[in-house]
């Protein structure tokens, strides 16, 4: 996809502003649709050596709810179309804890915010992927805008994996 082209969800026509990250699953944009920005992420098959995928888009749905369940803080899922893959969330304004790390401004707010995220996701029974990228600050919220959730094992918990990234 490319800027200023037009992409349908459910019939919906949202325009594409701007690539903003692309990851194992898809590639994530901004796009404008309905009087709002918000994030249509295409998913993708391309082959990753360290993750094996079943139905991507059906991982998406239950690894919303699985989230939202948690108490953990997401963008709220718009659209989700089976057909063509993608699906369109709510865009969470702000800088990535990732860029907030390389520019030596990484807020209190922000590492108290991914360790209670680790805390529900734990007592949940499950990991998220703490590499900073998928999280966004917005004010003094913190957001996981990622919606991959698996089993809980200590090895990938914000402990014993995440915290290194978030220095």
């Amino acid at each position: 996809m490319t800027a200023g082209e037009v992409v349908s969800v459910l019939g919906v026509p949202y325009r594409i502003v701007r690539l903003l990250g692309h990851g194992k699953g898809g590639y994530s944009y901004l796009a404008e649709g309905g009087g709002r920005q918000v994030v249509l992420k295409q998913i993708h098959h391309e082959p990753c050596s360290y993750y094996t995928f079943g139905d991507k888009i059906a991982a998406e749905e239950r690894d919303y709810a699985l989230l939202c369940a948690a108490g953990i803080r997401v963008p709220k899922l718009i659209a989700l179309d089976r057909e063509a893959e993608r699906i369109v969330k709510e865009y969470i304004e702000g800088p990535t804890a990732a860029e907030l790390i390389e520019a030596d401004a990484l807020p209190d707010a922000a590492v108290t915010g991914v360790q209670r995220m680790a805390r529900l996701a734990e007592a949940a029974g499950l990991n998220i992927d703490y590499y900073p990228t998928n999280f966004v600050l917005s004010g003094e919220t913190l957001y996981y805008v990622d919606y991959e959730c698996n089993p809980y094992r200590p090895e990938w918990d914000y402990a014993h994996w995440g915290r290194k990234h978030w220095k």
